[in-house]
């Protein structure tokens, strides 16, 4: 394992997290395949689903040539396994896919204080289309102007808080976008 490959510290931080730790580790090993280990994101999160509480773990890793995005989530059971069980789904999607990272910052005016961060990476599986009436200039005006709208990106959106997460956690998130930022600067778009 050379000094770059951060693949100790990943397993570290699933473990740390003690949320099914062998469960979610073989489903990363599996998705990240004997790659390098570059940069990579742990969040470990509490749903409420009625009266219950449900834990959600998402890890992002980010290897030489891909992005991993895996999620394990608890179930209480269902028609298809009837005692509770977790569920592992990772996606690999190559560097070359990646159109755009986009980070938002927090930050408490008062303090200039970091308080939270959002991560959202498209590489074109998902779209978002928001319309609204198009509108003239002419505040008398009556017509029927169409639709205006965009079309954006959402594959994946996270967003970790200094007060829920921590701030090392939202440090991580930062580095881990700079890292894929960096690495996604450096490849031929698909296709090409």
């Amino acid at each position: 394992m050379s000094s770059l490959d951060r693949a100790d510290d990943l397993f570290a931080e699933i473990s740390r997290a003690g949320y099914y730790p062998e469960i979610v580790a073989a489903g990363i090993r599996d998705a990240v395949a004997g790659e390098q280990t570059r940069a990579f994101v742990v969040h470990h999160e509490p749903t409420f689903d009625r009266e219950e509480i449900r834990r959600h773990m998402t890890v992002l890793v980010l290897t030489p040539s891909r992005v991993i995005v895996a999620h394990t989530d608890e179930h209480p059971g269902d028609d298809l396994l009837p005692r509770p069980y977790t569920s592992t789904t990772a996606e690999a999607v190559a560097l070359s896919r990646v159109g755009s990272v986009l980070v938002t910052r927090m930050v408490a005016a008062h303090s200039q204080q970091l308080e939270e961060a959002v991560m959202t990476i498209s590489w074109g599986a998902i779209s978002r289309v928001e319309l609204e009436p198009a509108r003239c200039d002419d505040p008398n005006c009556e017509a029927d102007h169409g639709y205006s709208g965009s079309i954006t990106g959402d594959d994946f959106t996270l967003r970790l808080s200094s007060a829920a997460d921590g701030g090392t956690a939202v440090e991580r998130l930062l580095e881990f976008a700079r890292q894929l930022s960096a690495a996604t600067t450096h490849v031929a778009p698909a296709g090409r």
